[in-house]
Order: C-alpha cells, then sequence, then structure tokens
C-alpha cells in the first residue's frame, strides 16, 4: 500500500469548485455552456462543477493520453476517445483535472479551436506551473501545487485511488 498524504482536503475542494462554478455561471449569463470532461481524471472534477453550475449544462467526454504507466508524462499525445457531438457554436469549458507540461492541453486546445467554438475556455482543477514546458493559457485554476505526484479526486497512479474525496500526495 503507497503512502498518501493530504495536500488538499475534501472541503477545500469543494469550496473551490462552487467558487469556479459561480466565475462560469456568471460569465456565460443567459446562455449554454458546453462542458469538455477530460476523461478520466476530471470526471469527479466535472460532475462536481456541473451540479453547481446555475446555467444550462451539456457535457461530452473526450479521451486524450500522454501518460504511460507509472508517473512520468509520455510525451506522445493521442486522442484515444473523440468527441460525440459537435462543438461548432457552443461556449465550451475544457475541464481538466491537471496541468502538468501543458503539452496534452495545447493540443487539445488547437484541436477544439479547428471545430470553430463560439468560446474556449479552460479550467484546470490543479496546476504544476513548476513542470510547465510549453505556455497555454488557462483561464480558471482551482489550485496551484508543487511538483509532486498528486492522486484523489479523480487523479490516479496506475487507476488506483481515483476515487479518494481529497487531493494526495502519494510518496513513491
Amino acid at each position: 500500500m503507497d503512502k498518501i498524504s493530504v495536500l488538499i482536503s475534501e472541503e477545500e475542494v469543494c469550496k473551490r469548485i462552487k467558487e469556479i462554478a459561480d466565475v462560469i455561471s456568471d460569465k456565460f449569463k443567459g446562455e449554454e455552456v458546453h462542458l469538455l470532461c477530460i476523461l478520466k481524471g476530471s470526471i469527479f472534477f466535472t460532475c462536481e462543477l456541473a451540479k453547481r453550475i446555475t446555467i444550462p449544462v451539456t457535457i461530452d467526454f473526450m479521451q486524450v493520453s500522454s501518460y504511460g504507466s507509472g508517473t512520468k508524462s509520455s510525451g506522445v499525445i493521442t486522442i484515444k476517445k473523440d468527441l460525440d457531438e459537435s462543438v461548432e457554436g457552443k461556449n465550451v469549458v475544457i475541464i481538466e483535472d491537471i496541468i502538468d507540461s501543458g503539452n496534452t492541453l495545447k493540443t487539445l486546445k488547437l484541436e477544439i479551436e479547428k471545430r470553430n467554438p463560439k468560446s474556449l475556455m479552460i479550467v484546470t482543477l490543479l496546476d504544476k506551473p513548476d513542470r510547465r514546458e510549453v505556455d497555454v493559457k488557462v483561464d480558471i485554476t482551482g489550485f496551484v501545487i508543487p511538483d509532486k505526484f498528486v492522486v484523489g479526486f479523480g487523479l490516479d497512479y496506475d487507476q488506483r485511488y481515483r476515487n479518494l474525496p481529497y487531493i494526495g500526495v502519494v510518496e513513491i
């Protein structure tokens, strides 16, 4: 069993998600927003966020991978599951669990921009700016965290620990 220490409590995560939902609701007031959940890690964040947004919401899913087994990005970015619906003319909010190197998000952003959304916003629960390799604009960040390997609230270590209700650091 891996040793995990709490970095961000469940209460802190839920409070910040409500704040993010309020910002999105205000920005798109009177309109509909299309949440683009990046699987698998963003599923918990997307669900909690969607419940708190006060305007009409639609949700779609995309799976993009840059990780192999373990804790390091492979550097190769592939779309494993594409969208089910067009985003053309929609207010799209890309929901990420964590931004590390920025490579995956940059590739994803370019791909979505090609599909002509009305607007595009990027929201991440966690950001590790110390690991950034490419410049990518994030509109809303939940928490800036140190360069530690984190799990919980959708984030995993070899597919384990996604179900933890908090963000924890795995001591490897």
